[in-house]
């Protein structure tokens, strides 16, 4: 089971160009690991990479985040929905882009919780997560 701790380390593993603006957040952040300010900051990165043309990192990012979904504990497979793939929604749109065009680097159980974003957000579904079972 993932934990907490071990998020951003992954994240950082499979996104290199991150590390040095993670350490910086770090920094600012000693005394509590704020994962869902780490995970609104990573957001905000690979939305640059993005909008730079430089997805090279995204395989390896999306299959940690692929990885998150199904063996985080609670609290990860939340952060990892609502802290990260929200964020990515909310950045890109927030910079101009159609958040769309992350979700072919996502894998079946992010797609999933993407779609309960989407259906949230359009009233579809009074909570994320309200039509799949969170098993």
């Amino acid at each position: 089971m993932i934990t907490k701790d071990q998020v951003m380390p992954l994240l950082v593993e499979a996104c290199p160009s991150y590390g040095e603006k993670w350490e910086l957040q770090r920094a600012i952040f000693r005394e509590e690991q704020l994962l869902y300010v780490d995970m609104g900051d990573f957001a905000h990165h690979l939305v640059d990479l993005h909008k730079a043309n430089q997805s090279h990192e995204f395989p390896a990012v999306f299959a940690v985040l692929e990885r998150l979904h199904i063996e985080g504990d609670h609290y990860v497979r939340e952060a990892a929905t609502i802290g990260l793939l929200e964020g990515i929604q909310n950045v890109a749109s927030n910079n101009g882009l159609n958040p769309e065009q992350f979700v072919p680097f996502l894998g079946p159980e992010s797609q999933k919780w993407w779609r309960q974003l989407n259906d949230f957000w359009q009233g579809k579904i009074p909570y994320v997560g309200a039509t799949v079972s969170d098993g």
